[in-house]
């Protein structure tokens, strides 16, 4: 185990509308506000994602199950944001109902906003945590 010790910096709310781009949105926050450490909690809806559901089998490195999200969904989650390659890196992860259905996964790729959706972040200050690739798993893992 490696861990650092940081403390809250600045707190940004976030309105997201109809048919805005999530996770572009929080990455687009985060650079302009050259926030470079974070945790973010997200509670609304979503029209359309794609998330990953686990691995395919127990083995590395891991071949990614995705479930593409087709219509409007409940979410709630939360994410974190660390530098890579100097860049905000969003990493979430969140449950996304209809009906009686719901599925967990991390949000990749697609995120489009359904109605309305608010983000809460929190920066984090006095950390230097970062995401680097691991070049054997494929994966951008947090380095601290």
């Amino acid at each position: 185990m490696k861990y650092q010790v940081g403390r809250t910096g600045r707190v940004v709310v976030v309105r997201f509308e109809d048919r805005d781009d999530l996770l572009g949105g929080i990455t687009e926050i985060a650079s302009k506000e050259n926030i470079k450490s974070a945790i973010f909690y997200l509670i609304g809806g979503i029209r359309e994602g794609r998330i990953v559901v686990g691995p395919e089998k127990e083995e590395l490195p891991p071949k990614p199950v995705w479930k593409d999200l087709k219509e409007s969904h409940e979410v709630v989650g939360i994410g974190t944001i660390f530098p890579q390659d100097g860049k905000p890196k969003v990493h979430f992860h969140g449950a996304f109902g209809k009906k009686d259905m719901v599925k967990v996964g991390c949000l990749r790729e697609v995120s489009e906003t359904f109605l309305l959706l608010e983000a809460v972040i929190l920066e984090i200050e006095g950390v230097t945590a970062s995401r680097d690739i691991d070049p054997a798993l494929g994966l951008a893992l947090l380095r601290v």
